[in-house]
């Protein structure tokens, strides 16, 4: 069943940024008890058809040799800041001969653009890119991370409401992971929130079978390496102890395919359930599963120009 859309007061939005920025990590040994609340390599450009130019050839720099900035944009980028779809996928449609500027089919997805003005997309219009968008979505176990599945399984997209802009998924939860999901309409937001070289912090809690002390879970601030598997720092820290079954929480900033689950396997661990509470400053705090809520445009904004200050930083 949908769900509706829920758009908190302008005043108080739960769930958006109720945390300090993103470089703060929650304290170790907080004493938390009771229970839990839920809260390989790129493909390159597709070269042109020889002895057949691109629609619009890629532009020049503008002072020649100097190495000045390069006037516009790919395509790829504007075309996925519009929402249209993954810089990836738009590469495809590029090379399927579904993109074109008045008229003419655009053949490489180096193409720079400085605006989206005459391109059609399957023959219709696209036009230029909204203010981003960004909303917080409690995703329940059980239901895939993807538009659509062969199997015929529940993906997000069976949960969202029906009223919702098209969204794109910021980065995946495996299927049965739970908790906070955020979703853009904006494919440089999603981008910029996914890169691992921005350093933005996800945090998650896992209920884990098994052994295990403080001191190997400090261990894991340096990094570990599993089956050839690099996996960078990782904030761990063991918040109680139900029997054989432990509470951990995991602060990481690299969110590789089933980080958690692996490291904490690989320490000797099964894990029976995974919540992620936290996506840089922006909290699941007690919204309940299938629930959508907003970031205001304020707090958005807000947030872009923090991490755009960290990344310049590095």
């Amino acid at each position: 069943m949908r769900q509706s859309l829920r758009v908190a007061p302008s005043e108080n939005i739960r769930g958006t940024v109720a945390l300090p920025p993103h470089t703060d990590r929650p304290k170790r040994n907080s004493g938390r008890s009771g229970g839990i609340t839920p809260r390989g390599r790129r493909p390159g450009p597709v070269a042109a058809k020889a002895g057949k130019p691109s629609a619009v050839p890629a532009a020049k720099r503008a002072d020649g040799e100097s190495g000045a900035p390069r006037e516009g944009d790919r395509i790829a980028k504007l075309l996925a800041r519009a929402g249209i779809a993954s810089r990836r996928d738009i590469e495809r449609m590029i090379a399927d001969g579904r993109i074109a500027k008045d008229g003419v089919t655009i053949e490489t997805p180096a193409t720079l653009l400085t605006s989206l003005q005459g391109i059609t997309v399957d023959g219709k219009a696209v036009k230029e890119p909204s203010p981003a968008r960004l909303f917080l979505f409690h995703k329940p176990a059980g239901v895939l991370t993807a538009a659509r599945d062969p199997q015929g399984r529940a993906t997000i997209y069976d949960r969202l409401p029906a009223e919702l802009p098209r969204v794109m998924p910021v980065g995946r939860l495996d299927l049965n992971t739970e908790g906070l999901l955020l979703l853009t309409t904006d494919g440089g937001l999603k981008r910029e929130l996914e890169l691992p070289a921005n350093g933005v912090e996800r945090t998650y809690r896992a209920r884990a079978f098994g052994e295990i002390s403080q001191a190997q879970l400090e261990d894991l601030i340096e990094g570990i390496e599993i089956e050839g598997m690099r996996y960078g720092r990782i904030d761990a820290n063991l918040e109680r102890r139900t029997g054989r079954n432990q509470w951990i929480e995991m602060t990481l900033t690299e969110g590789k395919n089933r980080e958690v689950r692996r490291v904490l396997e690989h320490l000797g661990l099964k894990v029976n359930r995974l919540i992620r509470t936290r996506y840089g400053p922006f909290v699941l705090g007690e919204s309940t599963p299938g629930e959508v809520v907003e970031v205001r445009q304020h707090d958005l904004v807000q947030f872009r120009k923090s991490l755009t200050k960290m990344v310049e930083k590095k």
